[in-house]
């Protein structure tokens, strides 16, 4: 008997007909005596029709009511799954994020999970019960409801995979596995046979939209493997594991492109310690992601600092920013829009040199002028105008002939 912990998407449960076949292959695979936890999202376009609801009502409304709203999604997809299942005469029960309960700590929007408590889970399954669970959420410390930020549905999934200690987390969606780029860019582009953790987190980090980076944190700490499956058609899908020593590694493993990103500016900054600091712990204490940053010492002892996030947290850094700019004298805070950023990952880089030159000669030879670069050991990160964003993946994915990746069937 394995414990497996199966997650399906907002699209695999977008309809009553869509949940229903999600509850026949979930009883198909409990009659083979498997013990099952399926952990769902909301249906396909519910948490925007939610959010849109209270924007209606408040153009500020407050972080916690909102995490009230928007975990209701999983609950109508949890009761709709076990009632499927009922019908199928398999014996199920759900729980929402607070029944388990998955404990986080208490950031509205963005909680991270702190522990789980899988005795009341454990006992279900030793009933013989297929376990739904509501993705997504999670109650605080002071009993408050709190949401995990867009795709914690996946990080819900392998934090009950790691606590429950199952044989296999599997990811469903409408994707069949990890790509060498979005397939609707390059249409060449390759399924992945199998990417490591490490690989994985470096492409979802980047933009790939496959799994939610903290997910994927979350299995590598706790060694979960998981295997990327679409809902849609049967297939090997893409695994997600440790590095095996005794495989040769792939160069380059993948393209990413994220187009939601914006460019904060302080410009004439005067240069001296302690600016890095005084300019990116506000945006820090406000639970803001910085990914990019670039410092750049100008005339007369000042800087321009440079620094990219998402797009939806530009006019907050703003605001953020303005009196910071009046308290170091410096000249001014500007924000901008319209780049992308363009990412090569691979655990391959390690042992080649020459990769970003590689990748900056087949920008240069499409005319992309590159603003800003960031590296790790296996990622180059580059930012562009956002016109040129397709342009820019397809240019790379020839430039490493990604399309000659081999995939088993």
């Amino acid at each position: 008997m394995s414990l497996v912990v199966e997650k399906y998407g907002g699209t695999s449960v977008g309809t009553v007909e869509r949940i229903q076949a999600v509850a026949e292959n979930v009883a198909a695979r409990a009659r083979k005596g498997d013990q099952m936890v399926v952990v769902v999202s909301a249906m396909s376009g519910e948490t925007n029709r939610l959010i849109g609801m209270a924007r209606d009502i408040s153009s500020e409304p407050s972080q916690r009511e909102m995490d009230t709203l928007v975990s209701t999604g999983e609950q109508v997809t949890i009761a709709l799954l076990s009632l499927a299942l009922h019908n199928l005469d398999v014996s199920a029960v759900s729980y929402t994020g607070f029944q388990i309960p998955i404990l986080t700590d208490d950031v509205h929007g963005k909680a991270r999970i702190e522990t789980i408590d899988g005795d009341s889970v454990k006992k279900s399954l030793v009933e013989g019960k297929v376990v739904v669970v509501a993705g997504f959420q999670g109650i605080s410390a002071n009993n408050n409801i709190t949401t995990l930020g867009r795709g914690g549905s996946d990080t819900t999934a392998v934090a009950m995979a790691a606590a429950l200690k199952a044989d296999e987390c599997r990811i469903f969606t409408d994707v069949d596995g990890v790509y060498t780029a979005d397939p609707r860019m390059v249409e060449n582009a390759r399924r992945l046979d199998r990417v490591t953790f490490e690989e994985m987190l470096e492409l979802s980090g980047a933009g790939a939209k496959v799994m939610q980076i903290r997910a994927v944190e979350f299995a590598s700490k706790y060694n979960v493997p998981i295997r990327v499956l679409s809902s849609f058609e049967s297939g090997p899908g893409t695994l997600i594991s440790y590095e095996d020593k005794n495989m040769e590694q792939p160069l380059i493993s993948g393209i990413t492109s994220v187009d939601n990103e914006a460019k904060v500016t302080i410009r004439g900054v005067p240069d001296r310690p302690g600016i890095a600091y005084s300019i990116l712990g506000p945006v820090s204490d406000a639970h803001i992601n910085v990914d990019m940053i670039v410092q750049n010492v100008g005339n007369d002892e000042l800087t321009d600092f440079t620094f990219t996030i998402n797009q939806d947290d530009l006019q907050r850094s703003i605001e953020l920013l303005e009196p910071v700019v009046k308290e170091l004298n410096a000249e001014t805070v500007v924000g901008d829009t319209n780049l992308a950023k363009i990412s090569v990952v691979g655990v391959g880089m390690r042992s080649h040199a020459g990769i970003a030159t590689g990748m900056f000669k087949a920008l240069s030879e499409k005319g992309i002028n590159i603003q800003m670069i960031s590296t790790s050991e296996i990622k180059i990160s580059v930012t562009i105008d956002r016109e040129y964003t397709e342009l820019a993946v397809r240019a790379l994915h020839n430039a490493f002939r990604l399309d000659e990746i081999e995939t088993k069937v």
